[in-house]
């Protein structure tokens, strides 16, 4: 779509802007390392382990084991498999996509005093997709619940003259004056008249309540979802071995955010009565963002076989940025004739910054390692996800959701089990994990359960590793936050296909 103009609301009061949602804080606040091929093979169970630059972007002290200094890149295709079930209607999506998601190098810098404990230094950067946003599926179904309920949600308290045209402002004029002046809101209940589907109940200018002519009735929806983008973050590492026991490390995070979504609601009626028969609604958000965190580590060898290692993650601290498009067409069939009506501002809606902080984490982990045979290991981690928080806290709309966040969300363990067996220049590997839900009501999304295995070559100073990794995951996703807030659930598979190539320098 062509964007003609550019709007910046950046004058108005946060209480104004509905942009912004818990939803927006789960989305950047959960974590899963991409990873290497043979840290996915173990499912992520490495924070006892180390040697490998994805296992430093989980423990800072996992740089430390290297020996030599050494660097990796890795690849993946990733399949993404929703079923898709919304009232009566049953569908299903796939979509594939490769992608480079892993890359690092760790420089290891040997003390040669024979006399002192300290063994080595280690410093390294490490590049990590930490999430991935590319989504895509469709739902239909058969409603009682009309778009309609969106439009009068907005409208319903809101003077006639604040979600209208003057005589002579063209769609975008009046789009853009009603968002400076008004808000986010007084723009929605805009589309709304302005498309017909509202109808004041006395064509005055200080009338504030609407009735819809949209008749009651059953509605035949279809609603199309594209999401695209993923959080990545780069972690500068420095780490140290202590006699030959005790690593330690810290990480200093930066992390970006990159997500696309468009959302596209079709909805047809033939009830009696009903002046609008014909509803297309077309969404489009592009957020971007930054942030800071920092990691600190340690793996202790409390025997020469046995391993334990504790890592602190730090809250993330972001700050984000939110741009939307909107446009809605109607059919509308009244006495006077049918038309339709098209209502495409051509506006960029730029949302002030904003501030959110996820929560922080904390793991711990055990690894067996039996001598150059294979290991096993273990993982867990907790983070609560009621410390989720907006900022600026002293803005009403914030401090509403930052309620609503600490009721609705809870801490949330996650499990990962993982083993290496190694025959000659071989490794064949596995993995399972499993991540509690961050709901209370775990019927919003669900508990993941996947697996991995992996097959691993070493020739020498360069390995080759390759493994296969699945993960299923139910959620219920509203279609909209207020007034059409059916949801769709959504039974998604991910599928993973990872080449990795590492080497020692």
């Amino acid at each position: 779509m062509k964007k003609l103009t550019i709007l910046m609301i950046g004058v108005l009061s946060m209480s104004n802007l509905i942009a912004q949602d818990i939803s927006d804080a789960l989305r950047f606040s959960q974590d899963n390392i991409q990873g290497s091929a043979r840290f996915k093979a173990l499912s992520g169970a490495f924070g006892a382990l180390g040697g490998d630059m994805s296992a430093v972007s989980l423990n800072p002290a996992g740089s430390a084991i290297f020996n030599r200094s050494h660097a990796s890149l890795s690849i993946s295709s990733l399949n993404i498999d929703n079923d898709v079930s919304f009232l009566n209607g049953r569908n299903s999506t796939s979509d594939t996509k490769i992608d480079l998601h892993q890359a690092g190098g760790a420089f290891v810098f040997a003390n040669i005093s024979d006399n002192s404990s300290w063994k080595k230094f280690v410093i390294s950067v490490a590049y990590d997709k930490t999430a991935n946003h590319d989504d895509k599926w469709f739902a239909n179904g058969r409603n009682t619940n009309s778009i309609d309920n969106y439009f009068l949600a907005y409208a319903e308290g809101l003077r006639l003259d604040e979600i209208s045209r003057f005589t002579g402002e063209t769609i975008s004029q009046a789009f853009s004056e009603i968002g400076s002046s008004f808000g986010y809101g007084n723009q929605q209940a805009y589309l709304g008249y302005e498309s017909f589907i509202l109808e004041p109940v006395n064509d005055i200018d200080n009338n504030t309540s609407y009735n819809s002519n949209i008749a009651q009735g059953t509605f035949n929806q279809h609603y199309d979802y594209i999401a695209r983008g993923y959080n990545g973050k780069v972690s500068f590492n420095a780490a140290t071995q202590y006699k030959d026991r005790l690593y330690l490390g810290v990480n200093l995070n930066a992390h970006f955010i990159n997500y696309d979504k468009s959302t596209f609601l079709r909805e047809i009626n033939s009830n009696p009565g009903s002046l609008v028969t014909n509803v297309n609604f077309e969404n489009n958000l592009l957020t971007t963002g930054n942030g800071f965190s920092f990691q600190l580590g340690a793996i202790l060898k409390l025997t020469k076989a046995l391993r334990a290692g504790f890592t602190y993650n730090s809250p993330t601290w972001f700050r984000i940025n939110e741009e939307i498009t909107q446009s809605i067409s109607t059919f509308v069939d009244d006495v006077n004739g049918s038309f339709t009506a098209n209502v495409n501002p051509n506006i960029i809606i730029i949302f002030p910054e904003y501030r959110l902080r996820s929560p922080g984490k904390i793991s711990g982990s055990l690894a067996y390692v039996f001598g150059e045979k294979g290991l096993l290991s273990f993982d867990y981690s907790r983070r609560d996800y009621s410390n989720m928080e907006f900022r600026p806290e002293n803005e009403t709309f914030f401090s509403s959701q930052n309620e609503i966040i600490s009721n609705v969300f809870k801490a949330a363990n996650t499990y990962r089990f993982g083993g290496e067996y190694k025959f000659k220049q071989f490794s064949f590997r596995g993995g399972y994990r499993f991540e509690e839900s961050p709901y209370k009501d775990d019927s919003f999304v669900g508990d993941l359960t996947g697996y991995s295995v992996g097959l691993g070559y070493n020739f020498g100073n360069t390995r080759l590793d390759l493994t296969f990794d699945q993960a299923e995951r139910t959620v219920n996703n509203s279609l909209y936050s207020v007034g059409l807030t059916d949801a769709a659930t959504i039974d998604t598979v991910n599928s993973n296909l990872t080449l990795s190539l590492a080497f020692n320098l």
